[in-house]
């Protein structure tokens, strides 16, 4: 009688029918929308996103409750047809279960890991979803994984160079100090300050309960690295109010710390920096282009 076939042992899919069968988004085009069931759909492993703070995992859920999702998650297949792993989209995913929704608006991209890791970092990061240390560990996950070189990884997720190298400098910090970071406590700019400092922790909490700026606490790293240096005293030469007024005059100009030392037979002028990014702002001044 060509009776259909029984749909007995697939499961959840049999009561929810053939939602355009699951295994048909596996050959849907590029980019359409597709409905999944949240059962269907897995977390990623490689997320860079490690942290998802409960309020606003909370005031997400209440919206998706009364408006749904209006961004659709990005998944992609996997080695069983009705189960496909998220790429980017998981807070929207754990929300979607919290307010009791059946399926959830996906595009499938069938990528392989490394595009994945590209798609969840580029989309957390334009989203501004990451802290700066999640941020950090997914840019040197790329870079362990798949030999990506700095100026690869800045082309390929649309950031400057210096941003990508002072991001990732942020893991030579100390677990402690690197959890300020990624509660928040700390700031990225404060916590590159602390790089190179013997003591990262002490300053990082001198900065958190003074409440410093970013440049106050370049300032306070620098003196403790004066003051912890046993070089014997050398005598300072007397310079002319000339001298120091041109350096002052320079160091407004730059926004970085000058010294001039001239003589009879030449001189010296030498302006420091701490960061990339204050390295290439100096290019383009000195320049017009960037480093």
């Amino acid at each position: 009688m060509n009776e259909k076939p029984t749909r007995l042992g697939r499961g959840l899919a049999a009561l929810i029918g053939d939602m355009a069968t699951v295994e048909g988004a596996r050959v849907t085009e590029s980019g359409g929308i597709k409905k999944l069931p949240v059962e269907f759909i897995i977390a990623n492993r490689s997320n860079p996103r490690r942290s998802f703070d409960p309020e606003q995992l909370e005031d997400l859920t209440n919206s998706i409750r009364e408006k749904g999702v209006m961004q659709p998650l990005l998944v992609r297949p996997s080695n069983d047809p009705n189960i496909f792993e998220l790429i980017a989209g998981e807070r929207r995913w754990r929300a979607a279960q919290k307010a009791g929704l059946h399926d959830v608006p996906v595009i499938v991209r069938d990528v392989d890991d490394k595009e994945a890791l590209e798609l969840a970092i580029i989309e957390n990061v334009q989203r501004a979803d990451l802290n700066p240390l999640e941020e950090a560990m997914g840019y040197g996950q790329l870079i362990e994984q798949f030999e990506y070189t700095q100026q690869d990884l800045a082309q390929v997720i649309g950031k400057s160079r210096s941003h990508v190298a002072n991001t990732l400098r942020l893991l030579k910090l100390p677990e402690d100090v690197r959890s300020m970071v990624a509660s928040g406590t700390l700031t990225a700019g404060h916590a590159r300050t602390l790089i190179t400092a013997e003591d990262p922790t002490t300053l990082a909490r001198q900065i958190v309960s003074g409440g410093l700026s970013v440049r106050e606490a370049e300032a306070l790293s620098q003196q403790r690295e004066v003051a912890g240096t046993n070089k014997p005293s050398v005598a300072r030469v007397d310079r002319d109010a000339d001298t120091v007024a041109l350096e002052r005059r320079l160091s407004d100009a730059l926004g970085l710390s000058v010294s001039l030392a001239h003589s009879e037979r030449g001189g010296k002028l030498e302006i420091r920096y701490k960061t990339l990014e204050q390295l290439d702002g100096l290019c383009v001044k000195l320049t017009g282009y960037a480093n």
